[in-house]
This record gives C-alpha cells, sequence and structure tokens, in this order.
C-alpha cells in the first residue's frame, strides 16, 4: 500500500495494517490452538474408554501439531 492509502486506512480504521494483520493471525493460532486441545482430549478420552487404540491417540496429536506447525508457518 502507498503511504496515502495507509494513512487512509489508518484514519478509517483507527489501526494500522500491520496491526490487523497481527491481530488477525493471532486469533487464527489461538483458535486452532483451542482445536488441537480439544481433538487431542477427546481421542484421549475415547482411549480411557477403550474405545480407541494408544496409535489412534498419537496419531490425532501427530496430525494436530502438523496442523498447528502449517498454521504457523503461513501466518508468521
Amino acid at each position: 500500500m502507498t503511504p496515502a492509502q495507509n494513512t487512509a486506512f489508518q484514519a478509517g480504521s483507527g489501526v494500522t495494517p500491520s496491526t490487523l494483520l497481527i491481530g488477525i493471525a493471532s486469533v487464527v493460532l489461538v483458535l486452532a490452538f483451542i482445536w488441537v486441545i480439544w481433538v487431542t482430549l477427546g481421542t484421549f478420552r475415547a482411549w480411557q474408554n477403550g474405545q480407541v487404540a494408544l496409535f489412534d491417540v498419537i496419531w490425532s496429536a501427530l496430525r494436530a501439531s502438523i496442523v498447528l506447525m502449517v498454521l504457523g508457518f503461513y501466518l508468521r
């Protein structure tokens, strides 16, 4: 964006474009982290009840970690 566009954006929204981008990225990462915890705990509880094998718990945690790494790479 040009300096004039940056000034207009900040005057209209009250924040700079980079601050808004950081805020959006932070919200996405926090929601993804909450999702990872939810999936991992759900699989762990299923494992405790004998509904899934230990391999499924490990695989679920690994997939959730991969999702966080990919999101972290793209949102940096």
